[in-house]
């Protein structure tokens, strides 16, 4: 959510030039344990379990959709994934990429580390209980996915649609291309909401940058990197 947040803080100061903002990265865990130890006035929470209860001391806001993609190389030509393909690639069961229709060899699968809204998703929603390969590559950001499966050409890895560049490609899953659109009516498996966590009671100029962010012009800067909530 780094890239969003960014470009949402340079929209506000426009209109808020003594505000300052200090974005850092690390995921979501740690987002939220710094929110909580008040080290933090704002946390960004790429996932969130509908039964995961919300800690006392802080407020969920919802702020945009978005669907985590799977990756693979240019040179790789499966059309798409079931969600049972998909959980057995990452399993480590699948040791060549000719028995899902790609070419000759065996997958190298690329993770997110542990801490990281994307993995957490990823876990929920595609592997279901099951533990993700010991042989999987850890990447530290999405960036560093994006660059390694671009790079190599047996590679698979999942990011956000925000991270989306042309020198790689996404796969369909469940026959389901991963588009705002899909995203947007439910039909992409993958799909998820982001949130902004801040203090049950917050500060007056952290609450009014959740009211810019819900805002139409919020929501315009969100729809460049996601899907709004709000069109």
């Amino acid at each position: 959510m780094r890239p969003v947040l960014e470009e949402l803080a340079g929209a506000y100061r426009v209109t808020h030039p003594n505000v300052q903002f200090q974005i850092r990265g690390g995921g979501s865990v740690l987002g939220l344990q710094d929110l909580q130890a008040g080290k933090a006035d704002i946390a960004a929470v790429s996932w969130k379990a509908e039964s995961e209860p919300i800690p006392p001391s802080v407020q969920a806001a919802p702020i945009a959709r978005d669907g985590l993609v799977i990756l693979v190389h240019l040179s790789n030509r499966v059309p798409g994934l079931t969600l049972l393909q998909l959980r057995a690639l990452y399993r480590g069961e699948t040791l060549d990429w000719a028995t899902l229709g790609g070419p000759s060899g065996e997958p190298v699968v690329i993770s997110r580390e542990d801490g990281s809204g994307d993995r957490k998703a990823f876990e929920s929603l595609v592997m279901g209980g099951d533990r993700v390969t010991l042989n999987a590559l850890v990447m530290p950001t999405a960036q560093a996915v994006v660059e390694y499966v671009a790079r190599h050409p047996a590679a698979v890895g999942y990011v956000s649609m925000a991270q989306l560049r042309d020198d790689a490609r996404a796969l369909l899953v469940e026959e389901v291309a991963p588009t705002p659109q899909q995203v947007q009516t439910g039909a992409y498996h993958l799909g998820r909401l982001l949130y902004l966590y801040l203090h049950s009671s917050p500060s007056p100029a952290s609450r009014d940058f959740l009211d810019f962010v819900l805002s139409p012009a919020g929501q315009a800067v969100v729809g460049r990197h996601h899907v709004p909530l709000r069109q």
